[in-house]
């Protein structure tokens, strides 16, 4: 159905990205179903994330590799980070979609998938993908909460490593509540300097929850929703579910992805809603299994799961791009949204927020 895909799945996310390092993943049949928490799954660590200079770094490497690629800043944290801009544009009339990292910077393994995707469009197997869609990726919105550096502790934090990671940015902002009123630097860059700037068509936010979603009595791996405010125009709500019906397609079939349908609302803050009525864009939450650190027991997930969700990310990011680029994302059939049950948390987690 999609030109691309096969080559794509058989991807292993391995050291070739050697930010991105995966600490002895458990076997992928083993990510979703009954399977543990962070007390089984491996040590709640950082030390095996890209920091914010490593990213910028391999971000930087690329763009000297690829020629196709092109790096630029688009604001700053309030800390001072520069705020970067993956852009793959070839010609503005081929469709657009923008794929955001880490509005909350404890949700990381997002980042990491997203650094992989690049790394691997930089290699002759995408040519066919980039003939036919522009890519743009912010791999790291919150840079500041990616790297504990806030003005607020984080003592109660579960991650050991380097550093702590927290949702909120360095003022304890959640930036995904600042889409209406877009007060905090890194909102408005986004706005003013990607949303305003390109011809976007579709985007794809992607998050992490906590650890004990379910869909028919097993663990999810993630969790999807198109927007869900009445304000947003009927079509673009079909185009989010298109997009959506790609992601479950080549997710929830490879026997280690298991999705639900996300429980949200419909304020006009968050991205999902707040983006598809002001741009007229087609939004997709994809909400990952697992944080990367939390103060709450249960919403963090050991490094053994890293190596799925981060492939997850990876087929999540290649699908729709080789599904936009070959036009087949037109059939995708949205039907299954009818019958897809909203996922339900286990006894001992607080309800999940994207």
């Amino acid at each position: 159905m999609r030109k691309n895909l096969s080559t794509f799945r058989t991807l292993a996310v391995t050291g070739a990205l050697a930010l991105a390092v995966v600490a002895a993943p458990v076997p992928l049949a083993n990510a979703v179903g009954e399977g543990p928490n962070y007390d089984g799954n491996g040590q709640v660590t950082t030390s095996k994330l890209a920091t914010y200079d490593e990213m910028v770094s391999f971000l930087k490497d690329q763009d000297a590799r690829q020629s196709a690629m092109e790096l630029e800043v688009i604001g700053q944290t309030v800390k001072g980070r520069d705020i970067h801009l993956v852009k793959y544009i070839s010609d503005p009339a081929k469709p657009t979609i923008l794929y955001l990292t880490q509005q909350h910077g404890n949700e990381q393994l997002t980042t990491e998938g997203a650094l992989e995707f690049v790394r691997h469009l930089g290699t002759a197997k995408s040519g066919e993908i980039l003939d036919g869609v522009n890519i743009l990726i912010v791999p790291m919105l919150n840079a500041d909460g990616a790297m504990g550096d806030v003005n607020f502790p984080l003592d109660d934090y579960q991650a050991k490593g380097d550093r702590n990671l927290t949702r909120y940015n360095a003022e304890g902002v959640d930036l995904n509540r600042d889409h209406v009123a877009k007060v905090q630097p890194e909102t408005r860059a986004l706005h003013e300097n990607v949303m305003r700037k390109y011809g976007i068509d579709y985007m794809i936010d992607l998050h992490h929850q906590g650890t004990r979603s379910e869909r028919d009595g097993e663990l999810v791996s993630g969790s999807i929703l198109y927007p869900t405010t009445p304000n947003a125009d009927p079509a673009v709500v079909e185009k989010s579910k298109q997009l959506g019906a790609v992601v479950f397609d080549n997710v929830d079939s490879t026997g280690w992805g298991h999705l639900g349908k996300y429980v949200g609302g419909s304020a006009e803050t968050i991205s999902r809603n707040g983006i598809a009525v002001e741009y007229g864009i087609a939004t997709l939450l994809f909400e990952m299994r697992g944080m990367s650190d939390h103060y709450l027991d249960g919403y963090a997930l050991g490094l053994r799961s890293n190596g799925y969700l981060i492939k997850q990310t990876v087929t999540t990011l290649t699908s729709t791009a080789a599904a936009i680029a070959d036009g087949s994302i037109a059939d995708a059939d949205t039907s299954f949204w009818d019958t897809l049950d909203t996922q339900t948390s286990r006894p001992g987690e607080e309800a999940d927020d994207e």
